[in-house]
């Protein structure tokens, strides 16, 4: 897998995985995912992202990802998504990017809930979706509407499919 940061020790960063899935086109288009919860209200500039989440222990990168994927979409991915490359967001989390070409309809978005304190220290637990919405990108529209620092998944994506 390309690294798009350095390759110093990440053993103490928290370690993600996640799938970009594409379609070929022409133009190539990515679906991309808006995280739920409070937080991601109202935000959309800079608040797409691909669906990704923690690695279990005992779990590889891409089977984490394809775990991951399944349980923000709803969509069980039958292909086998090949390695893209390693990103590190601004927070420090290290993410290892697959991707895989196929469809999905957004309308069909199933997303897991997650459980947070709302309104903060007021005791009371609230349930959200992990992921709000998902919407196909061209490229260009991708590298506007997500988080910059996993626009590096689109040059490695753009490079693989050149």
């Amino acid at each position: 897998m390309s690294a798009a940061v350095s390759t110093g020790s990440h053993a103490r960063a928290p370690q993600s995985a996640g799938v970009l899935l594409f379609r070929s086109g022409p133009p190539i288009a990515v679906l991309l995912v808006k995280p739920g919860g409070p937080f991601w209200r109202g935000k959309d500039a800079g608040a797409w992202m691909i669906p990704k989440g923690m690695i279990e222990p005992g779990e590889s990168p891409v089977e984490a990802a394809l775990r991951e994927f399944a349980e923000e979409t709803g969509l069980q991915l039958t292909a086998v998504p090949f390695p893209l490359c390693v990103v590190r967001q601004s927070g420090g989390k290290i993410v290892a990017a697959f991707a895989v070409e196929g469809e999905f309809d957004p309308a069909t978005l199933t997303s897991i809930d997650f459980e947070l304190e709302w309104p903060p220290r007021s005791g009371q637990l609230q349930r959200f979706p992990e992921v709000a919405e998902a919407r196909w990108f061209t490229l260009p529209e991708a590298r506007a509407a997500m988080l910059a620092s996993q626009r590096p998944l689109l040059d490695a994506l753009e490079a693989r499919l050149a």
